[in-house]
C-alpha cells in the first residue's frame, strides 16, 4: 500500500491518477493566486475538495518543500522548491532579454551600474547588470538570493507584496537587527509604495547607494525591480530627496519594462 498522500488514496479515485494530478495542480495554483497564507478549510472550500484530501495533498507538497507551514499557525505558504520552479520559469521567459536594452539605456543615461532583480518566492535575485563606465563603481553578483527587507532593490519589491509577506520580512529584519524601529520602517515602505521607488544609503553595504523601482505583470503583480547604484558620494542628494533626474530615469526604466512584458 502506498504511503504517499498523492499516490495513495487520492490517486486511486480515477484510473491513472489524472484527477489526483489535477487536484494537486489546482492547490498549487490557488497558492500562486492567493495574497494570504492558506489553510485546509479555505482550500477545501475554494476547490470543493474534502478536508482529508486537502490535508494529504498539503502533507505531500510540504514534504517536497513546495509549500511550508506558517510558523505558529495552521496555514501554509509556497515553499523554497516552488521558488526554484519560479527561478526556472524566469530563465525560460527570458526576462533578461526583454529588460536588457532598458538597463543599457539607463546605465548610459546615469553612468552608474544598473541592475535587474526578480522576485523568487520570498526573496529576490539579481538577474542582470550593466556596469558603470566610471572607475569607482558598484558591481553585484548575479544569482545569489537576497532577503526582501533590506536594500532599495528588495524594498521596492516588498512595498507591493501582500501583507503576510511584509510581516514575514519585518520579522526577519527584527531577528537580524533587534533595535529596528518597525513603525518607521513600515512608514518608509508605504512612502516607497506611494512614490514608486525606494532608496538606500549605506544600508546593505557601507559606502553604497541605490535607487530602485518595481516592474509588474499584466495583472499588476510585482515581478521585480530595476536599480541604479553607485558610491554614496555620487548620490548625496538622495538624502534630501533632491535627485529628481536620477529617480525619474529609474522609474521610467521600470515602467518601460512593465510595458514590454505586457
Amino acid at each position: 500500500m502506498s504511503t504517499d498522500p498523492i499516490r495513495g488514496e487520492a490517486a486511486r479515485e480515477t484510473p491513472g491518477g489524472t484527477e489526483s494530478a489535477d487536484r494537486v495542480a489546482d492547490v498549487l495554483l490557488l497558492f500562486a493566486r492567493s495574497e494570504d497564507p492558506l489553510g485546509v478549510s479555505r482550500i477545501a472550500r475554494d476547490l470543493a475538495l474534502s478536508k482529508a484530501v486537502v490535508h494529504r495533498i498539503l502533507q505531500s507538497l510540504s514534504s517536497r518543500s513546495l509549500v511550508q507551514p506558517v510558523p505558529g499557525g495552521s496555514s501554509y505558504v509556497l515553499g523554497p522548491a516552488a521558488a526554484g520552479l519560479a527561478a526556472r520559469a524566469w530563465s525560460q521567459l527570458d526576462v533578461r532579454s526583454v529588460a536588457s536594452p532598458v538597463l543599457r539605456k539607463l546605465r548610459d543615461a546615469t553612468r552608474e551600474t544598473t541592475t535587474l532583480s526578480v522576485l523568487v518566492g520570498d526573496q529576490r535575485i539579481y538577474l542582470d547588470q550593466f556596469e558603470s563606465p566610471q572607475e569607482i563603481k558598484m558591481v553585484v553578483e548575479i544569482g545569489p538570493r537576497f532577503p526582501l527587507h533590506s536594500g532599495a532593490s528588495s524594498r521596492a519589491i516588498l512595498a507591493h507584496l501582500p501583507q503576510p509577506l511584509i510581516d514575514e520580512a519585518v520579522r526577519q529584519l527584527v531577528a537580524l537587527k533587534p533595535d529596528t524601529d518597525v513603525e518607521a520602517y513600515l512608514a518608509d515602505l508605504a512612502t516607497s509604495r506611494e512614490r514608486g521607488y525606494a532608496v538606500s544609503l549605506n544600508e546593505r553595504n557601507t559606502g553604497a547607494a541605490s535607487i530602485a523601482a518595481p516592474f509588474f505583470d499584466v495583472a499588476g503583480n510585482v515581478l521585480g525591480s530595476v536599480s541604479s547604484s553607485g558610491p554614496v558620494f555620487r548620490y548625496a542628494d538622495l538624502a534630501d530627496g533632491a535627485d529628481e533626474r536620477q529617480t525619474r530615469l529609474v522609474v521610467e526604466a521600470a515602467n518601460d519594462i512593465t510595458d514590454r512584458l505586457r
